[in-house]
């Protein structure tokens, strides 16, 4: 059975274009991303998450607002509604 809430699973990569410090960067946006909560796994290009739909759509914005002050970037997203719980 499916929470009520709706289930998201997302892959993200950040990837700084202008960066002092482009490793501390990443670390920002990984610590922004365990500070979440939701379940995630780091890898080598890429980060996947999962969790509520709202929650995981806030942590998109979180990362990007948080962000957009202290480097030039991209985030190259993919997200889906397909939660794996059996519908």
């Amino acid at each position: 059975m499916c929470p009520l809430e709706k289930v998201a699973s997302c892959q993200l990569t950040f990837t700084p274009i202008v960066s002092d410090n482009y490793m501390d960067d990443v670390k920002k946006v990984l610590d922004i991303i365990n500070s979440s909560n939701l379940e995630n796994s780091v890898g080598v290009l890429s980060t996947f998450v999962r969790g509520e739909k709202s929650k995981v759509l806030k942590l998109i914005t979180d990362i990007y607002e948080h962000m957009d002050g202290v480097t030039k970037f991209s985030m190259d997203i993919k997200i889906s509604n397909i939660c794996g719980c059996g519908q």
